[in-house]
Parts: C-alpha cells; sequence; structure tokens
C-alpha cells in the first residue's frame, strides 16, 4: 500500500472508504473513516459474533497505516432463512421410508402425516453459519476497505501535495525579491546615517564613523537567514517526494521556516523586506495548517 520513491506522495489522514460483500448468508458492510491526528488510533464496532477478530483486524490496520484516528464499523446482516430452522431431507426421507415399509405390513394404515416426520428427532435443525467462513470474509473484506482507504488518502495527499509545492514556490519568490534588493537596502541604510550626521554638522571621526556604519549594515544582513531559508525550501521538496509518513518532518521545518522568517523581520530596515516577511509568515502558516493532515 505503500507508494514508490519515484511518483511518491503523501497520504492526506482525512479520507473515508466503504467496502460491501453479498453472501448466502447475508452481507457484510465495511465503512471506515479517518481524521487527523498524532499517533495510530484505532477503534471498531463489530457484531458480538465477530467480536473475536479485533485483533487480527488491529494488526492489518496497524500494517496498513501510520498515523490518523481511525474509525472502523462492520455491519453483519443476515438473511431471515439463515435464522430459522432447516429440514434435514436426508433423515426425513429415511423416517418416510421406514413408515412405508411399516405401513406395507398392516391392514389399511393411517396416512402418513408430514408434522409427525418433522417431530421425530433430527429431521428439524437449526440453521448454522460457518463461523470460519464468516471470519474470513470479514477479514478479507477489510483488506479490501484499507486498500480503498489508502487510495482514497493517496488523492487527498497529492491535492495537499499540490497546494504546498504552490507556497513553496510563492515564498522562493519572495525570497529572491528580498535577496535582489538587499545590497540596494544596505547602501541605502549606509547613506542615511552618513547624510543624518552631516545635517545635524556633528564632527566624528571617520574611521570611528565606518567602523559603526559596517556593524549596522552587518546586523541589518540577512544572506545568511536567506540561504537558510532556500535550504529549507529544498529540504521540503525533498521530503514531499519521499514515501512514508512524512508530516512529523514537514511540521518541523514548518517550524524551522517560521524561525528565518521571524529573524527576518526583526533585521527589517526597510519596508519591501517588512512586507515580504509578513508574507511569508502568511505562506508558512497555510503550508503548516495543511500539513496537519499529512500522514
Amino acid at each position: 500500500m505503500s507508494n514508490s520513491v519515484s511518483n511518491s506522495v503523501p497520504n492526506s489522514m482525512t479520507a473515508y472508504a466503504r467496502a460491501a460483500l453479498q453472501g448466502e448468508w447475508g452481507s457484510l458492510i465495511w465503512e471506515i473513516r479517518s481524521v487527523n491526528h498524532r499517533y495510530l488510533e484505532t477503534g471498531f464496532r463489530l457484531p458480538d459474533t465477530l467480536r473475536d477478530t479485533e485483533m487480527a483486524l488491529r494488526e492489518k490496520a496497524r500494517q496498513a497505516l501510520s498515523r490518523g484516528k481511525i474509525d472502523c464499523t462492520l455491519q453483519l446482516n443476515l438473511n431471515r432463512d439463515t435464522q430459522g430452522m432447516a429440514v434435514n431431507l436426508a433423515k426425513a426421507q429415511g423416517y418416510i421410508d421406514a413408515s412405508a415399509t411399516i405401513a406395507a405390513l398392516m391392514d389399511n394404515p393411517a396416512a402418513i402425516s408430514p408434522l409427525d416426520i418433522l417431530r421425530q428427532s433430527g429431521v428439524l435443525e437449526e440453521r448454522e453459519i460457518d463461523a470460519d467462513e464468516l471470519k474470513a470474509d470479514t477479514l478479507r473484506l477489510f483488506d479490501e476497505a484499507l486498500q480503498q482507504l489508502n487510495s482514497n488518502r493517496a488523492v487527498e495527499g497529492a491535492k495537499l501535495a499540490e497546494f504546498i509545492r504552490q507556497r513553496l514556490s510563492a515564498v522562493k519568490d519572495e525570497t529572491d525579491k528580498v535577496r535582489a534588493r538587499l545590497p540596494e537596502i544596505l547602501v541605502a541604510q549606509r547613506q542615511r546615517l552618513v547624510d543624518r550626521l552631516d545635517e545635524l554638522q556633528l564632527t566624528v571621526d571617520r574611521d570611528r564613523l565606518e567602523q559603526e556604519i559596517v556593524f549596522i549594515t552587518q546586523k541589518a544582513d540577512v544572506d545568511e537567514e536567506l540561504d537558510r531559508l532556500d535550504a529549507h525550501l529544498s529540504e521540503i521538496a525533498r521530503v514531499l517526494n519521499s514515501k512514508g509518513a512524512i508530516g512529523r518532518q514537514l511540521d518541523f521545518l514548518m517550524q524551522e521556516l517560521n524561525r528565518e522568517a521571524n529573524t527576518l523581520s526583526s533585521k527589517s530596515i526597510a519596508t519591501d523586506t517588512t512586507q515580504s516577511a509578513v508574507e511569508l509568515k502568511v505562506l508558512i502558516e497555510q503550508m503548516r495548517e495543511q500539513i496537519q493532515n499529512i500522514e
């Protein structure tokens, strides 16, 4: 039920599946509902006659799924003719033959009554369903429901992945925009400091002034933060193409993205970078909300 590496897509934890089976004895219907959860939590609603299959069902769910709150409901609908009495025709025929043999030895024997035959031992039997067959059908149908659930989770996961990739592209656009503007911003900041000193007509040591300007521009330099943002974006793209449960990894990477966006905001000395930092936070939060649904 896992995806290949080359075409790997994440699984959503939100999905629904339904599988049904019709037999001579009646029908089985599995319904599985899955929502997001930190761990794998499975719950089963089973008919009393199939309660002893729960451990095997839990193991199947554990092998097929990694995370999510999974509610599994099984409906068992028995046909009416499987809940009554059955006639053992072989025994009934035996009684009829025996009665006919005895009647041939008698003068004017009474007619044989069907009710008399039914009263004989073993002619009427309670109908029984093959318990082993019913359990096997229950487990096999559960496998089908799990496969359908995982297929539906993959479809939803592909939509989530596409949503996240679109936001990653937007984040990249913002970081590229800041990187392109950064040299100009630092030069403008240096010029503002020089102009301000000139306006105040202060006499300062030029070497000391240059040191202070370098110090201020270094504090405002966000090149390292932009490099780390780019590295996180590449890692997120790699994880999105990985197989297995990736939700926790992505959630951690969203925290790292948010940390760099906060630093970018705190170091901002221009309106452009402040707006970009705000936009980054919005995009990161949008991704984080959707990642909560990824297995």
